[in-house]
C-alpha cells in the first residue's frame, strides 16, 4: 500500500520536475499533502479486539452462506453427480431443470436444507479464518520487518500465506461440521439423516470417529490455496482501487473486489472442492464405497471414468454462488468491523 502511494508520488514528481520552477515547486508541494492525505486514509484500518474480530468474521460468514444457500445447495448436487447410478442419470445438468425438480419433489424450504448446520460451521469458520489472517499477516509482517526493512513490495506474498494458513487452521477446526453439512445438503427426496445430531451419531456409529474426518486431506490441499488467492487477490484490488479512487464507499469496494477475490479462487482450486464433496460422501446412508484408492486416487478415477470435464461439475452454479457469496462476506466483514470499531462509514 505505502509503495503504492510512493509509485504515485514519484511518478508526479518527474512529471513536475518538467515544469517551471516555482509552479513545479508548489505543485509538488500539493501533490505532496494529497499523497499524504490519501496515505492517511489507506493506512486506517479499524482497531477491535479479540471478541468483536472474532464476532465480525463469523457473522459475515454465516450471512453470506444463508444468502447463496439454494446455489450452494446446487452445487454441490451438481458435484456428486456419476457417484451413484440414480445421480448420474442427470447427464446433462441444467441449473433451472434441477431447481424446478428440487421445489417439486422437497418444497421450496429445501433449498436451505442443511443451512442450520452450515451456520454452525460458517460462524466459528469464518470467525477463525479471519482473525487468524489478522494475526498471521501481522507474524509474518514483523518477521519481514527485522529482516528486511520497508521491504513493503512483499505484501502480496504476506497476503496469500497469510490466507492460506488462515484457511488451512480454520477448516481443520470446524471439519467435522462441514461434513455433516455436506451430507445433510446431498440428499434428495429420501431422508437418511434427520438432523444435525442425528447425522453426527450416525456417521460415528457406522463409520466410526475418523469418519468425521473423511476428505480432509483434500479440503486441507483446496482450502489453503482458496483462502490464500481470495485475500491475496482481495487485499491487492482493493489497495490499488483505494489508491486511485480513495472516496468511494467501502462497502461498495469491498462487495466488487470480493467477487473478483472469489471468482479466481474458486475457478483455481474448484477439482479440488469436488473431489472433497464426493470423499465425504463414502459410505453415506450405508452405501457401498465409491472409492477406495485416496486422494490422488480419487482424482484418477473421476478423469478416467468423467474426464476433465467431470472435474468441473457445478462450476456454473459455483460461479453464480461465489460471486455474490464471497462479495457479501468481505463487505459484511468490513461493515462490522466499522461498526464494532466505531470508524465512521466513508
Amino acid at each position: 500500500m505505502e509503495a503504492q502511494v510512493g509509485m504515485v508520488v514519484e511518478g508526479g514528481q518527474r512529471a513536475l520536475n518538467t515544469a517551471h520552477g516555482s509552479v513545479a515547486d508548489g505543485g509538488t508541494r500539493k501533490f505532496l499533502r494529497q499523497s499524504s492525505r490519501t496515505k492517511q486514509t489507506l493506512n486506517q484500518q479499524p482497531q477491535m479486539g479479540t471478541v468483536q474480530q472474532l464476532l465480525a468474521g463469523g457473522v459475515a460468514g454465516a450471512f453470506s452462506k444463508t444468502c447463496t444457500a439454494p446455489l450452494a445447495r446446487l452445487t454441490i448436487l451438481f458435484q456428486v453427480q456419476g457417484m451413484h447410478s440414480e445421480v448420474a442419470a442427470l447427464s446433462k445438468p441444467c441449473i433451472w431443470k434441477e431447481a424446478s425438480r428440487i421445489v417439486s419433489e422437497e418444497g421450496f424450504r429445501a433449498f436451505w436444507k442443511g443451512n442450520l448446520v452450515t451456520i454452525a460451521h460458517r460462524l466459528p469458520y469464518s470467525a477463525v479464518s479471519f482473525y487468524a489472517y489478522e494475526r498471521y499477516k501481522n507474524a509474518i509482517y514483523s518477521l519481514l520487518e527485522e529482516n528486511h526493512r520497508g521491504y513493503v513490495s512483499s505484501e502480496p506474498f504476506v497476503h496469500f500465506l497469510g490466507g492460506g494458513l488462515a484457511g488451512i487452521t480454520a477448516a481443520s477446526a470446524t471439519y467435522p461440521l462441514d461434513l455433516v453439512r455436506t451430507r445433510l445438503a446431498a440428499q434428495r427426496s429420501a431422508m437418511y439423516y434427520r438432523g444435525i445430531s442425528h447425522a453426527f451419531s450416525t456417521i460415528c456409529r457406522e463409520e466410526g470417529l475418523l469418519g468425521l474426518y473423511k476428505g480432509l486431506g483434500a479440503t486441507l490441499m483446496g482450502v489453503g490455496p482458496s483462502i490464500a488467492i481470495s485475500f491475496s487477490v482481495y487485499e491487492t484490488l482493493r489497495s490499488f482501487w483505494q489508491s486511485r479512487r480513495p472516496n468511494d464507499s467501502t462497502v461498495m469496494v469491498s462487495l466488487a473486489c470480493g467477487s473478483l477475490s472469489g471468482i479466481a479462487s474458486s475457478t483455481a482450486t474448484f477439482p479440488l472442492d469436488l473431489v472433497r464433496r464426493r470423499m465425504q460422501l463414502e459410505g453415506a446412508a450405508g452405501r457401498a464405497r465409491v472409492y477406495n484408492t485416496g486422494l490422488f486416487g480419487t482424482f484418477g478415477y473421476i478423469f478416467q471414468t468423467e474426464g476433465l470435464r467431470g472435474l468441473y461439475r457445478g462450476i456454473l452454479p459455483e460461479y453464480y454462488k461465489v460471486v455474490p457469496s464471497v462479495g457479501i462476506v468481505f463487505m459484511t466483514y468490513e461493515t462490522m468491523k466499522m461498526l464494532l470499531s466505531g470508524i465512521p462509514q466513508s
